[in-house]
């Protein structure tokens, strides 16, 4: 694999794909390589930490001045509904998103929409608000964390939308990422975007996602399971698992094309092994940032969007994967991460690294 120009990585020591020379489509990133790439949009983390039980948190995904008084265009696509999306109902009937989008840990999920609430009522313009529409949704950490003990409270939920800000996004064991596990591996939260030109200019697109699905990975259509590259296998069933995903776009786009966005958000899974199974809760929600700067782009035009959308997507499971650690939590349960360099030699090795 040849050297390739590729956006700021943030801290952390374990490499993003890119950094890997594993690039994925054609259409350039933006300068982070993150949903942050998008003007107006800023990711804070709470990483909830007590070892070796809990290993948990929340993630904020914070759209600038979003808010009962100001929605955004949103759209929501449910790929398999074996989850606790919390608000999906309203954003899905009236195409509007008015709080920020949080993840977080199943069990925790209703405390996290409580809290969301709660500080949501502080923000200015909020005085007379009697309804308000909390999205948050959740994966089930229980594989790497006592889940029972719900151990995301209301100052977390705080600390993530205090600390959100744009730039470089943290991703693998951090936030709602902290516990989790995709494809046999140690996962977490991963982040992408992509510059596509639309309709004659040129727009931002980000993923975020939270990955904890079943399946077997796949890079650039080369099978790679932990007993390929040399590692047992310790994850939870394939039966098990969920991913939640996020977009962004500065692209002038109504509620019902941002839906069309989050279908291909959920189908760019499969690039990555997904096994969508009975027990996995698979969503994404989409989202606008600029209501009202440009009439919607026609919906013949929307195809390079779209692919960009898969390609980020695809590349934020990968960054979640490559940027996690090995994790031994709950119950002594050890899960490994992506071994970096066995992995490279599987990818240059046969066509598929797990025929053997």
């Amino acid at each position: 694999m040849e050297p390739v120009s590729r956006p700021s990585s943030p801290p952390g020591g374990r490499p993003r794909a890119r950094d890997l020379g594993i690039v994925v489509g054609g259409v350039p990133p933006g300068p982070f390589g993150a949903i942050t790439d998008v003007p107006g949009v800023r990711v804070g983390h709470t990483t909830v930490r007590n070892p070796p039980d809990v290993h948990s948190g929340v993630t904020a995904v914070v759209p600038d001045g979003v808010g009962p008084g100001a929605p955004l265009p949103a759209g929501v696509f449910t790929g398999n509904g074996y989850g606790k999306l919390i608000g999906t109902t309203q954003l899905a009937e009236l195409g509007t998103l008015e709080t920020p989008v949080l993840l977080t840990s199943t069990l925790s999920a209703f405390r996290v929409a409580d809290a969301l609430v709660g500080w949501m009522l502080e923000q200015p313009g909020c005085a007379e608000v009697r309804s308000l529409n909390p999205v948050v949704g959740e994966c089930n950490d229980g594989h790497l964390s006592d889940i029972r003990s719900r151990p995301v409270r209301e100052e977390h939920v705080r600390a993530a939308l205090a600390g959100a800000s744009a730039g470089p996004v943290a991703e693998g064991c951090v936030g709602a990422g902290t516990g989790t596990v995709a494809l046999g591996f140690k996962a977490g939260i991963g982040t992408s975007s992509r510059t596509p030109e639309l309709a004659g200019r040129r727009v931002t697109v980000g993923a975020l996602v939270q990955a904890n699905f079943g399946g077997t990975l796949r890079v650039h259509g080369r099978t790679v399971s932990p007993r390929s590259l040399g590692l047992q296998d310790t994850g939870p069933s394939a039966e098990t698992g969920s991913c939640m995903i996020v977009v962004a776009t500065d692209a002038p786009l109504d509620a019902r094309q941002l839906t069309r966005v989050a279908r291909r958000a959920v189908f760019a899974l499969a690039r990555t092994g997904a096994a969508y199974s009975h027990g996995s809760g698979d969503y994404a929600i989409a989202f606008a940032t600029r209501p009202g700067a440009a009439p919607p782009v026609a919906d013949d035009g929307l195809s390079p969007l779209f692919e960009a959308v898969l390609d980020a997507v695809e590349e934020a499971v990968l960054n979640s994967l490559l940027a996690a650690t090995t994790t031994t939590g709950h119950g002594g349960r050890t899960v490994p991460a992506v071994p970096v360099d066995r992995l490279l030699t599987a990818l240059a090795g046969a066509p598929d690294a797990d025929a053997h």
